[in-house]
């Protein structure tokens, strides 16, 4: 007999006792689940899925890779949630959007999603109580911040209680798979803006028309001959659709981060973020100013943005990104000194941060 039936035997046997034990945890979490309802407790707790994929990864001896556990452990994540209680998650839709594609990373695939027109109509389904969590694309490696969704915060009360990093592959979709065949190309706005130098090397770039979503550029070439998509390889899939040209992104390390909003904050997990927005007096050195606590506390700030406020001329929000969370005794003695010089402070949130970036 082959050695290798011999192999794929102690496979399925290895096969049977990981489904056994997967639900052997899946009983206890419903039990867990039951406790957490008699406390009126969070179900979501990702500082407890972060500490156990930490756990697990320090302790792996391979030579199953420790990159991929991260990927395994939150699809088992994401079915004991819903064991326990469904999350309903808002994103921009339809399926298989970046947005869609982002929240798959990190809910994983038993989360409830809930597809929405807007950045703004996310905001809405969170605020409604619609859906517990919403994930919003705050900015892009190549195109920079995503001016909507920092707008929407300057108003909302909602807050930051996580990021998401996805890296984005940009692929050129029709019905045949051949470029002669396209007379026109669709997509939504950023990745076009992404991929602009390809699109004009291959003159593509006077055929350009811009749409809702990715999704909807892929509906659209799915319908007809004429038409292609640059979308993702998801929506190739889901629309039936065939690959023209993969990765035509201008810039190999295309990123895109996301923010996962909530009413609630996100507890402390030991490595974090606090995100902030001011505004200031138009002076000279108004910003060196408000810069300074941090810079002598010592802390890192990773982000600046400046928006204008739309309320009155040349006043301009900044958001603010940092090292540390919300409550750290450094964070707050810099926050207390920046809101007695700034006109305007608000905390967005602060969440765990996220290392290194899941490929999709």
């Amino acid at each position: 007999m082959p050695k290798i039936d011999d192999l794929r035997r102690i496979i399925d046997g290895l096969d049977d006792r990981i489904l056994e034990i997967l639900n052997e945890r899946a009983r206890v979490v419903i039990e867990i689940g039951a406790e957490k309802k008699k406390e009126k407790s969070e179900i979501r707790v990702p500082d407890r899925e972060k500490a156990i994929i930490d756990r697990l990864s320090s302790n792996n001896p391979g030579p199953f890779p420790s990159d991929s556990i991260s990927a395994v452990f939150r699809e088992i994540f994401s079915a004991s949630r819903a064991l326990e209680q469904p999350i309903k998650v808002a994103h921009l839709g339809p399926k298989a959007t970046f947005s869609h594609l982002a929240c798959l990373q990190h809910f994983g695939y038993s989360a409830q999603y809930v597809p929405v027109d807007s950045i703004k109509d996310v905001f809405s389904e969170v605020e409604r109580g619609l859906a517990e969590y919403g994930v919003v694309p705050v900015e892009n490696s190549t195109e920079g911040a995503i001016s909507s969704t920092l707008d929407m915060f300057i108003d909302s009360d909602l807050k930051i209680t996580g990021e998401i990093m996805l890296e984005v592959s940009l692929y050129l979709l029709n019905r045949t798979g051949k470029m002669e065949d396209i007379k026109k190309v669709y997509s939504h706005p950023q990745p076009l803006a992404q991929c602009r130098d390809w699109l004009n090397a291959n003159s593509l770039m006077g055929k350009v028309i811009s749409v809702q979503s990715t999704t909807t550029a892929a509906d659209i070439a799915a319908k007809d001959d004429s038409a292609a998509a640059i979308a993702s390889s998801l929506a190739a899939e889901v629309y039936g659709l065939k690959v023209v040209r993969e990765k035509i992104e201008d810039k190999a390390d295309n990123t895109t981060r996301f923010f996962i909003i909530a009413k609630k904050p996100a507890p402390k997990s030991g490595k974090d973020k606090t995100s902030i927005l001011f505004s200031i007096k138009d002076r000279p050195g108004a910003l060196y100013d408000m810069l300074k606590p941090f810079a002598a506390k010592g802390i890192n700030l990773t982000k600046i943005e400046s928006r204008p406020s739309r309320r009155k001329a040349w006043e301009y929000f900044f958001f603010v990104d940092m090292e540390g969370y919300a409550d750290d005794e450094k964070v707050k003695e810099a926050l207390t000194e920046l809101e007695k010089n700034c006109t305007f402070l608000k905390v967005l949130g602060a969440y765990p941060a996220v290392e290194g970036r899941d490929s999709k």
